[in-house]
């Protein structure tokens, strides 16, 4: 991480966990690239920021390897890559089918893993942090969405493997495993009274923010977080403790 300024790119930053993270990290001081499929939305959070904006579509691994690329060459080069592009899909195991599964699959998993590719590629020299959104659900529970479980499982899986082989690069690789939080991601498949049981699952009575998930980022991605590697955090309130 040798540049002054740090440089981070963001995928799923034009709104959410996402937006939520890239708007703490220009905090810090560093220079973001938003990358996203929702283009006025991501444009604008970018141009906030003074940042950059990629338009690209994750479900399309060669989109994806294109538009990483370029996301990184719009900075200059990448210090902190942060992985919240997601994809969420409610099914009854019975139910599911393979095109949910491969929609849900091609974006959570294998869009994490060509991100996580490019910018391990120009982290080689200088070291770097990658830090990738994963879920709850990659631990706990998951009934009526195993797709999304599974797919947030293979993240846990790819960050440990990615800290094994890029250790010795000094490039840090982490997940972070949200509790629920409510965004627009998934607003259409729950109720008031989910909420409200959610609610009462966690021992600090909340559910989580954008920024309770951004603070964590920070810090994995700033001067104190450099001996982290290979972890899995979880941000719950408590709902998860292992």
């Amino acid at each position: 991480m040798g540049s002054a300024v740090k440089r981070a790119v963001v995928t799923g930053g034009a709104r959410g966990i996402g937006e939520a993270i890239a708007r703490r990290l220009a905090d810090e001081g560093m220079r973001v690239g938003i990358v996203d499929v929702l283009e006025p939305e991501g444009r604008a959070v970018a141009e906030s920021l003074s940042g950059t904006f990629t338009a690209v579509d994750l479900s399309d691994a060669a989109a994806a390897e294109a538009g990483i690329g370029a996301a990184i060459d719009s900075l200059g080069g990448v210090d902190v890559l942060v992985n919240s592009a997601g994809a969420f899909g409610r099914s009854s195991l019975l139910d599911l089918n393979a095109a949910d599964w491969d929609r849900v699959m091609a974006v959570n998993a294998r869009g994490t893993l060509i991100a996580m590719q490019a910018a391990a590629r120009r982290m080689l020299a200088d070291g770097g942090r990658i830090i990738n959104v994963a879920s709850m659900a990659a631990k706990h529970r998951g009934d009526g969405e195993g797709h999304y479980a599974a797919s947030k499982a293979a993240v846990l899986a790819l960050t440990r493997a990615a800290a094994l082989e890029w250790g010795q690069y000094v490039i840090t690789v982490n997940a972070l495993c949200p509790g629920y939080v409510l965004t627009d991601l998934g607003a259409d498949t729950r109720t008031s009274e989910q909420v409200a049981a959610w609610t009462a699952l966690s021992q600090l009575g909340r559910l989580g923010t954008p920024w309770d998930i951004a603070g964590i980022a920070a810090f994995l991605a700033g001067p104190d977080g450099g001996y982290f590697t290979g972890q899995a955090l979880n941000v719950t309130g408590g709902m998860v403790m292992h």
